[in-house]
């Protein structure tokens, strides 16, 4: 049957057309012109990188998806990376990085936040008053530096308005090594023992605000400009003066410090307590008969560090400082 121009065999003329698409090809671009670049900052989705010595500001490249970019990360890019006002360069590779400081938002958050990468060292800031210090938060922070393969460092400042050997006295079986730094008196601004600890490696600075760390990146740094805020006497809490991670090279190119802004909790969802007594070796070796599943904390009925306490191998004081840390990883007041 035929009507008009059309047949019952015509099925073509009744399908709906087909899209005209070109094939997807499985070559990627190579980018062999891509160049080095590490990022410095990050501000609503563009980067500031450190390419050849100058500052270039650049986009992520679709390919990347929603692969993060940190501050710290070491980058290959492709266009202009002239650096001159209005350029604008493509990252298109993040370099496989060599450790993560992570954090969750709080300690039922199933989503980690990378803060920065490849940093060797977390120096926790705190001040010994005015704020007074929080231990459960430099617990915290320790556990996170424990976590990434970090080496952690204490910096006490203040220390004209308080004895430093109080706090010191908490972290000192743990090892933790530490500096300490006024603002009055005698030996203010000396910072050549900080600035001996921070010679050639990446070391990342946290606290809470007001603890002084931008007054320390400023003396550190001095071109670093960055802003200083003030305690509030009422609350005895430091004012947001950082609003994002920064990236600044000391000078002579004696290493690396990245600022980052005013924590006031750091969830620990992530870390897994097999994860922190392999940064203590020695404590470590005591748990190999801790039945399957021991978290290795002060309720365990069966933990091998008791069993190493009782039998004189373990220091009680170190034990102690340990498991604090442990108890640490899901405490709610800092």
């Amino acid at each position: 049957m035929t009507t008009g121009r059309y047949s019952d065999h015509d099925h073509e003329h009744y399908e709906r057309p087909r899209r005209r698409t070109r094939p997807r090809t499985k070559d990627r671009p190579t980018y062999d012109d891509a160049v080095a670049g590490r990022v410095v900052t990050v501000d609503r989705g563009r980067f500031t990188l450190l390419v050849d010595g100058h500052r270039v500001m650049a986009m992520k490249s679709r390919p990347l998806g929603r692969k993060g970019v940190v501050v710290g990360d070491h980058v290959r890019v492709v266009g202009d990376t002239s650096g001159d006002d209005g350029s604008l360069a493509r990252i298109v590779e993040v370099v496989p990085r060599a450790t993560t400081l992570r954090r969750t938002a709080d300690d039922d958050d199933p989503v980690e936040r990378v803060i920065v990468s490849n940093a060797d060292q977390l120096v926790v800031v705190t001040a010994l008053a005015d704020p007074e210090p929080r231990p459960r938060l430099i617990d915290r922070a320790l556990v996170a530096a424990y976590d990434a393969g970090m080496a952690p460092l204490l910096c006490l400042t203040k220390a004209d308005l308080a004895d430093p050997e109080v706090l010191l006295s908490t972290y000192r079986s743990l090892g933790v090594p530490w500096v300490v730094t006024q603002l009055k008196g005698e030996g203010a601004g000396d910072l050549a023992e900080l600035r001996e600890r921070l010679r050639g490696r990446t070391s990342v600075f946290v606290g809470h605000s007001g603890v002084g760390k931008s007054t320390l990146v400023n003396a550190l740094v001095p071109d670093a400009h960055r802003e200083v805020g003030i305690v509030n006497a009422v609350t005895g809490r430091g004012r947001h003066t950082s609003t994002s991670a920064y990236l600044l090279e000391l000078p002579d190119a004696a290493g690396w410090i990245i600022d980052t802004p005013g924590i006031r909790s750091f969830g620990l969802a992530h870390v897994q307590p097999e994860n922190l007594i392999e940064a203590f070796p020695d404590l470590d070796e005591m748990t190999e008969t801790c039945p399957r599943g021991c978290t290795h904390g002060s309720d365990e009925p069966e933990c091998g560090l008791d069993e190493a306490i009782e039998a004189g191998e373990a220091d009680p004081d170190r034990v102690e400082s340990f498991r604090r840390l442990l108890a640490a990883r899901s405490a709610t007041d800092w």
